[in-house]
């Protein structure tokens, strides 16, 4: 494992923290936790996929985001049990919401702003080191 992987994987875990956070903390809003998910997912995906292209990474993250909240809509036995287990209730979700749509798009948007202006910082910084080593 690479150390790109490795930072992607502390994130990820990070993220997870922070998310069960602010299902326990009450006045902590609930699209914040949806927020961190789709985060959460893209930092996921950024695991598997560390030198993709920024909008592959991007689709695939909504498509998995979207199509978790998607299968909300489907209501049958099994899936319904596996929704009232920890796991089911933490990755599959209870029940469908637009707003949580949104939450993902937004999450998902923001982190890719974040990470693209830290990863420009951080080639111009190594840059700069590089010239004054010279």
């Amino acid at each position: 494992m690479n150390k790109t992987r490795i930072t992607y994987f502390v994130v990820f875990l990070s993220i997870i923290f922070l998310g069960i956070l602010s299902r326990k903390i009450p006045f902590i809003p609930l699209w914040i936790g949806d927020f961190l998910y789709a985060v959460m997912i893209y930092f996921l995906v950024r695991i598997f996929f560390p030198s993709k292209k920024f909008w592959l990474v991007i689709l695939l993250s909504l498509f998995i985001c979207y199509g978790i909240e998607f299968l909300q809509l489907y209501q049958g036995n099994w899936i319904v049990e596996l929704r009232k287990t920890l796991f089911g209730r933490y990755v599959l979700g209870q029940g469908f919401l637009w707003s949580d749509i949104l939450a993902y798009t937004f999450g998902i948007s923001l982190i890719f702003i974040i990470e693209k202006s830290f990863l420009k910082y951080y080639h111009n910084e190594s840059r700069f080191r590089i010239k004054q080593q010279k």
